[in-house]
């Protein structure tokens, strides 16, 4: 209890106007109301007594605050608005509660059947009360700043300054017993108004939680186990399940009842003031104290204090469920969603962002719609976006519109050049192209600013995958050239800061057939070795490979298991670590799943490479040079890959990763384009929700 104190700002009691305290004190009345109606009618004391009975309210109505904390810290909502608003209003219905319990042990004596206290020993009890709390505002915080300031950061606390500093505080604590006041809510009041800042206190802090929760926590239950004897728990009896369930319900009922009114009236929406009320209705260490206490004083039967220990451990066993449905109601209402394709719900249309920078680029677009469309339903939405570098010619040529063409170039060189490709596009489309959808889009902006548009338009369109171009082209030997660094920085950029999957089309020849469906236009590949991005790339050759037009090889490179070198050793260390061997399994399923929709049926041929090190990675991809026309390949994403280690050294484009790289090598091929899938990363999001997430 000392440590609750601890964690509580005293400055809470002048909050009193905050939605969390209007939250947390409606659900605490409303809580107590019910229970001194309905726990007298269970016979849950020996003696029939009124005084009880609201005690038992009291800590029915109560919330474990540093328990709540932990559980929402942990499962991940503890940075969001309803997880800051549900911690507050924990800490300011455990301080309620807790203050009421000692207020009843100064007027009660429970020993004596919560007969009425002496005055005399009443005025005895508030004066230690008021003394140690002047003593621990006071005199501790003198004591611990000058602790704090004879043992500065960076240099070790010195033993003696510590040990007064633990005396002062258990000589304050240890006032109670005096007087018969307990000592478990003394050191609550000590605890609460000990100094925040300082050394001392942030170390108290962290030790004594350490401490609790390795070695006291266990002992506490243990000790719970012993003083629980379940050989007299009385099971046979309608009226022990009914105390089990009964206190249950007017707890839960209680919170949710109240933060429901109070969140009506605040203008909350009901299913977080719900879920506020299920969570505060969390019990904890002290109800569990209590509870098996109130046996020792001999106030409750055996069976009795069992049933209300199961209570407690009932208030939290739901905790996950309605964090989870906190999460998916943020998620449903979240514009920031997981926009992949392996996540992507096989009845929604697929939605690409394809990027080109001038109508060299158009027909390897089209072609690249041509084998992504898959089915006519339900179909393929594709935002053919222009990307232009506006600079000051262009920018004076710029006319402002209204409605979707908000923006209008009237540049002679911007407008042929996006004429030519919507008149190239439109031919296209006025075949047979069931399924596909096109609008036409634009990227104007500077080469700095130009991947903020980009990732702009994505999370306004909802888009699955962004397309873009590599930044060298092709020339007439087959080449590629040095290309255009301006645009290669804004394919790093997006593969940053996207929010959904990225490729990059190396084209080289893509374009100079359109691929029709009548016949084999196309020999492609898919190169798998493991890791997100790989099952990114595997996922979307999962359409490619229903083109008619479209012979689809899977290649499988695989870990030689018989090999025994150096590297060999290194690899299957690395391979046994929990990461590795989580994402190997989840690499074998969605190989699995792929394996049983496309190659089982025939439709795609796979083949499997046994390979030792990097090496003869790199000798294999070497080996596949004229095969196919085009490549599927995951940029990177794997853990610890003994196939993939010490590419990177030597990567001349780092953003196509090391086998996109030596695939797209000026010495590699002339004809074989290649299409690098990076993943969308969620870099600390909450399964596609950001940690501070607002739902209230």
């Amino acid at each position: 209890m000392f440590v609750v104190g601890l964690e509580i700002d005293p400055n809470i009691f002048l909050q009193l106007t905050l939605p969390e305290a209007k939250v947390a004190y409606s659900g605490v009345l409303a809580t107590f109301v019910l229970a001194c109606l309905i726990t007298p009618l269970l016979h849950i004391t020996k003696q029939s007594n009124a005084v009880f009975s609201s005690c038992l309210a009291i800590v029915l109505a109560g919330t474990d605050s540093p328990l709540l904390t932990r559980l929402i810290t942990d499962l991940k909502i503890g940075k969001s608005d309803i997880g800051r608003f549900i911690v507050e209003a924990g800490i300011h219905s455990d301080v309620v509660s807790v203050l009421l319990i000692t207020i009843g042990f100064i007027i009660f004596d429970p020993d004596k059947n919560f007969q009425n206290r002496s005055v005399i020993m009443m005025l005895k009890m508030m004066a230690i009360l008021v003394f140690q709390t002047l003593l621990a505002s006071k005199v501790v915080p003198s004591v611990m700043k000058w602790v704090n300031n004879e043992n500065p950061e960076g240099k070790p606390m010195k033993g003696s300054h510590l040990v007064v500093a633990l005396a002062i505080i258990i000589l304050i604590i240890s006032m109670s017993p005096i007087v018969m006041f307990s000592t478990v809510l003394s050191a609550f009041l000590v605890g609460l108004f000990m100094p925040r800042e300082g050394r001392i206190s942030k170390m108290m802090i962290g030790k004594v939680n350490y401490i609790f929760r390795t070695i006291f926590y266990p002992l506490f239950f243990f000790w719970v186990g012993t003083e629980a004897k379940l050989s007299e728990f009385e099971a046979g009896k309608l009226v022990t399940w009914a105390q089990i369930i009964v206190p249950f319900i007017i707890a839960t009922g209680g919170k949710v009842l109240g933060c429901a009114v109070s969140g009506l009236m605040l203008g909350f929406h009901w299913p977080e003031s719900i879920a506020t009320g299920l969570l505060l209705n969390i019990k904890g260490h002290f109800q569990v104290y209590l509870a098996i206490n109130a046996f020792r004083m001999n106030i409750i039967s055996m069976s009795t204090s069992i049933a209300l220990v199961f209570v407690t451990f009932l208030t939290i066993i739901y905790t996950p469920m309605v964090i989870a449905k906190i999460i998916e109601r943020a998620r449903r209402r979240s514009p920031t969603q997981k926009m992949a394709l392996q996540w992507l719900n096989p009845t929604n249309e697929l939605r690409i962002l394809l990027c080109i920078r001038s109508p060299e680029n158009v027909f390897s677009a089209i072609n690249f719609m041509e084998i992504s469309r898959g089915p006519a339903n339900p179909g393929i939405m594709v935002y053919l976006t222009d990307m232009i570098e506006l600079t000051d010619k262009i920018a004076a040529t710029i006319t402002q519109g209204r409605g979707v063409d908000a923006v209008t170039v009237t540049d002679p060189i911007v407008v042929e050049m996006r004429e030519k490709i919507t008149k190239d596009v439109q031919g296209y489309l006025s075949e047979d192209c069931e399924g596909v959808n096109l609008r036409r889009m634009m990227a104007l902006s500077t080469i700095n600013n130009m991947h903020q548009d980009i990732s702009i338009l994505v999370e306004d369109l909802l888009v699955h995958l962004v397309v873009l171009p590599f930044h060298k082209n092709q020339e007439l030997d087959g080449r590629l050239q040095v290309g255009h660094s301006g645009f290669r920085h804004i394919n790093r950029k997006v593969l940053r800061n996207a929010p959904c999957s990225v490729g990059i089309l190396v084209d080289r020849g893509l374009g100079k057939t359109v691929i029709e469906r009548s016949a084999i236009f196309l020999n492609a590949a898919v190169i798998f070795i493991g890791g997100k991005d790989d099952r990114e790339a595997l996922v979307y050759a999962g359409r490619v490979a229903r083109h008619p037009g479209v012979k689809l090889t899977v290649i499988r490179f695989l870990v030689e298991a018989a090999g025994d070198s150096v590297s060999s050793r290194i690899g299957r260390a690395k391979s046994n670590t929990t990461e590795h061997l989580e994402e190997m399994k989840i690499d074998d399923e969605c190989f699995a799943e792929f394996y049983d929709k496309h190659v089982a049926g025939g439709r795609v041929a796979y083949v499997e490479k046994y390979l030792v090190n990097s090496g003869q990675t790199f000798s294999t991809l070497r080996s596949l040079e004229g095969q196919y026309g085009l490549f599927i390949v995951g940029r990177g994403g794997r853990v610890n890959s003994v196939l993939t280690v010490g590419m990177s050294d030597w990567e001349e484009c780092p953003e196509l990763g090391p086998i996109g790289d030596i695939l797209s090598a000026s010495d590699f091929s002339v004809t074989a384009s290649v299409l690098i899938i990076q993943q969308h990363s969620l870099k600390g999001e909450l399964d596609g929700l950001h940690d501070e997430f607002s739902i209230m």
